[in-house]
């Protein structure tokens, strides 16, 4: 079977050649030139298509374009056995991915999936860190980062010689990163890989979505599962979120399966507080719908509130309140006029709209 690393393709290299003479800027002739190479031959247009999505598969990934360098300082000439000399234009990063071709977006893949989350670990080779409801854990690791817990939460934590990386199983965690650039430090929680250096910053994982809260520093956000072996087919969708930032990355499902890039929010120092109350063990809600305050509760309490009128799901709910009180939080929905309360059994509390 041939291998096409080990021989170079005339009209990629044509391809290559064009492309690069036009980043550096056409001139009226060779733009004519160029559309009319590209007409002759419905290999040359492949080719160029080609090759623009591996340019573009490599804007898109600085951190893979930096692990890069080393490998691909001369790829072609190296490549063919040929020795080393300067060409006629500099090597940047894109005349690098245009000599490289498809044989670079192979090794981006791979580039990346050395840089990302490695896939789910055993618990026998890693620390794992759970809480139960209500629960709350404060970690501090041999490196010297510090992991919270938010309720019911677990994470897998392995500390490698060359990265340090963090499975978010379930739940919320903060994470307040000890700077170390050699050891980049990389969170993954439902196919969403978040990678820091010295940072701090909150992880949440719900059902449909994955919610990065970013406190301090910058971080990149992956969506890594959609990574496939022919990377130009599956674009690898990258986003960066700074302090006081937050992007809600949403999964994929049978109903969406392709969602559409994450947006990053600026949120007020009041948002992040509220955010993260939960290291006080204190709820804050700001016109926050009642069915993610039902939510927030039922996840620290034994006591499960259920939303008996799918019209109370939105109705906005606003204060402060002790995590571990449901009941207190229960007889200020009763006191009201317009929520009746229900309970069933010990553990289930219904709430309806009020006839």
């Amino acid at each position: 079977m041939n291998d096409s690393l080990d021989h170079e393709d005339p009209i990629e290299e044509a391809a290559a050649d064009w492309l690069a003479l036009r980043a550096e800027g056409f001139s009226s002739a060779q733009k004519r030139e160029f559309e009319r190479w590209c007409r002759t031959d419905t290999r040359h247009a492949a080719a160029v298509a080609r090759l623009e999505a591996t340019c573009a598969l490599l804007e898109k990934m600085p951190l893979v374009r930096a692990e890069l360098q080393p490998v691909i300082a001369f790829p072609v000439a190296a490549r063919a056995g040929r020795p080393v000399t300067a060409s006629r234009r500099t090597l940047s990063p894109l005349r690098v991915a245009l000599a490289l071709g498809l044989g670079l977006a192979a090794a981006i893949t791979v580039a990346f999936l050395t840089v990302m989350p490695f896939p789910t670990a055993p618990d026998s080779a890693a620390q794992v860190f759970t809480t139960s409801t209500g629960g709350y854990e404060r970690v501090a690791l041999a490196d010297g980062s510090v992991i919270e817990l938010n309720a019911q939460t677990k994470v897998r934590v392995i500390l490698a010689p060359t990265n340090r990386r963090v499975e978010l199983v379930a739940g919320e965690a903060h994470f307040t990163v000890a700077h170390d650039r050699a050891r980049p430090f990389i969170v993954s929680a439902g196919g969403v890989a978040v990678r820091a250096v010295g940072t701090a910053f909150n992880v949440r994982l719900a059902t449909t979505a994955v919610e990065v809260l970013v406190t301090e520093g910058k971080v990149s956000v992956a969506e890594v599962e959609r990574v496939v072996p022919n990377a130009l087919s599956a674009p690898v969708s990258t986003t960066y979120v700074a302090a006081n930032e937050r992007t809600l990355v949403h999964l994929p499902s049978l109903t969406n399966p392709a969602p559409s890039a994450p947006a990053v929010e600026k949120i007020t120092p009041a948002t992040v507080r509220d955010a993260l109350s939960w290291q006080e063990r204190k709820l804050a809600f700001s016109e926050t719908p009642l069915s993610e305050v039902v939510a927030q509760f039922n996840r620290r309490n034994r006591v499960q509130l259920i939303l008996g009128d799918a019209a109370l799901a939105e109705r906005p709910v606003g204060g402060t309140f002790a995590a571990d009180n449901v009941e207190g939080f229960i007889r200020l929905l009763e006191s009201g006029t317009t929520i009746t309360v229900e309970r069933q059994g010990e553990t289930n509390v219904i709430l309806r709209t009020k006839r």
